[in-house]
């Protein structure tokens, strides 16, 4: 039988770095690891192809080859999946979903054949034996989670590296913390569940292996769920395997407890992490204690991110606007936070209530969800109706947009950030790629964009105070660009 894996297309958003990819040469961010889990989770007597639309056409020759079609997405995806799902039915092709969006919402989607929801390592097996004797049912669902120490390596055989910018691995699922406005432990629960770091190292080595040698994104929900582990079993296993690799330099998502403990820091940067996502969302206590952001709470966020990147970690930054709690002032002082703070990488985004968490139960009790969950929440809208009326939180949000990263901002942002920053002792392999992304970005912000003052001024400043981070300095130019020109096309 002839399996098609199709995983949809991302819009242009913050996460997709559409625009900064092309600096660099790569089609897309990051792989559908849920997808090439699923194939190696699926027989191998089965012929497996897999399209990534965000890096190939899906072409007739595709569907006529498939016998049946497999489609994972997330909520983001949607206006791309649905056209795939129309594309395969008119083809007569049956169509098995899974993943967050169809996990989250089912009844949206009733042309799809056969939904295999919750963790593919419960229900695929169900789902392949039911097939097997002929009488596959609608609706796969799990009661409760997997052992993911016997999750299989992704068959990584199925995509091209080389036009990705970054390579996937999971080590854990759940998180221990319970924000109001988070779907994550409705999917994958409370309870920090993880992988051996044997099972950490073979995925390494298959990655490694196959040509590998630049970043790698530890895909968590929160990493540092279970820090005794990390500390006695993975990192130390990832500090070993890191001796005699070249390149391969890791980033992951966290909560802001890291800060509390300089052990873990120390060892995350001496493993090989050199950046950290974690969800700041307001500097506002009363919001905090609204979206149960307790982790948030009684501590000095400005304090903590710059011990973060004083330890060389540098900070991605989450935050939400539209809290019933946000005052008209909450603008300015998220402004004020992220200038202060130094963190580039700021996705500032509206809130939205995700099916199936305890704000959209509590919204829909209110009558306040008023159309579909997006994914989106750089895309200046929200699912919701906002306590202080959508026209005004429009308008802060655009404030906040236009000030961060407005040329002058970002750039002084970006000092800020680099004098904070422990030079970190990772390199990357130069590869051709990353030396034209030099020169493109030397022609496109240093000669061609308004932002050329900034820029040069950069470089320079990094030269002169920072030489080791000049690559970085680089980067975070082409991010900002990157940024700007989502805003200006979805925002301003």
């Amino acid at each position: 039988m002839n399996i098609l894996l199709i995983y949809p297309k991302f819009p242009e958003t913050f996460w997709s770095f559409a625009y900064a990819l092309r600096f660099i040469g790569k089609k897309a961010a990051f792989p559908p690891l849920g997808l090439l889990t699923v194939a190696a989770l699926l027989p191998d007597e089965f012929q497996k192809r897999l399209v990534d639309v965000n890096v190939d056409g899906l072409t007739d020759d595709d569907l006529s080859w498939a016998d049946m079609v497999f489609i994972g997405a997330m909520a983001v995806q949607r206006d791309s999946t649905n056209q795939i799902i129309d594309r395969c039915k008119e083809r007569g092709l049956k169509v098995i979903a899974g993943g967050p969006l169809f996990t989250a919402e089912p009844e949206e989607f009733e042309k799809v054949d056969h939904l295999v929801l919750d963790e593919a390592e419960r229900t695929l097996p169900s789902f392949l034996e039911d097939l097997k004797n002929g009488q596959p049912k609608k609706i796969y669902r799990a009661s409760g989670f997997c052992e993911i120490r016997h999750t299989p390596i992704p068959s990584w055989h199925l995509i091209r590296m080389k036009k990705y910018a970054s390579m996937s691995i999971q080590f854990s699922r759940g998180c221990p913390f319970n924000c109001d406005f988070c779907n994550v432990t409705t999917l994958f629960g409370h309870r920090t569940r993880m992988k051996t770091p044997q099972q950490i190292i073979a995925e390494l080595d298959r990655m490694y292996d196959a040509g590998w040698r630049s970043n790698i994104f530890f895909v968590d929900d929160n990493f540092i769920g279970n820090k005794h582990y990390l500390k006695t079993r993975l990192l130390p296993a990832l500090i070993e395997w890191r001796k005699d690799k070249k390149g391969c330099v890791f980033f992951t998502e966290a909560s802001i407890n890291l800060a509390d403990d300089p052990e873990l820091l120390d060892m995350m940067v001496t493993a090989g992490f050199d950046s950290v996502f974690i969800g700041i969302e307001s500097p506002d206590e009363a919001s905090l204690t609204e979206c149960r952001k307790t982790q948030n709470k009684n501590r000095d966020l400005l304090q903590n991110v710059k011990t973060i990147h004083r330890a060389g970690l540098q900070v991605m930054g989450g935050f939400i606007v539209g809290f019933d709690n946000d005052s008209p002032s909450i603008f300015q002082r998220q402004i004020d936070f992220i200038q202060k703070s130094g963190i580039v990488t700021a996705m500032v985004g509206i809130l939205q209530a995700p099916p199936g968490t305890r704000l959209f139960d509590r919204l829909k009790m209110e009558n306040r969800v008023v159309r579909t969950f997006s994914g989106d929440n750089v895309d200046g809208s929200t699912n919701i109706i906002p306590k202080m009326g959508l026209d005004k939180l429009l308008d802060g949000y655009r404030a906040i947009m236009e000030q961060i990263y407005a040329p002058h901002n970002f750039y002084r942002r970006v000092r800020n950030f680099l004098t904070e920053l422990r030079a970190p002792d990772i390199t990357i392999p130069l590869d051709f790629q990353r030396f034209l992304a030099f020169f493109r970005s030397s022609l496109r912000l240093g000669i061609l964009s308004k932002e050329r003052f900034q820029y040069w001024h950069l470089l320079l400043w990094t030269l002169i105070r920072k030489p080791r981070l000049i690559s970085v300095a680089i980067t975070l130019s082409i991010y900002g660009y990157h940024y700007r020109r989502i805003c200006e096309r979805y925002i301003y």
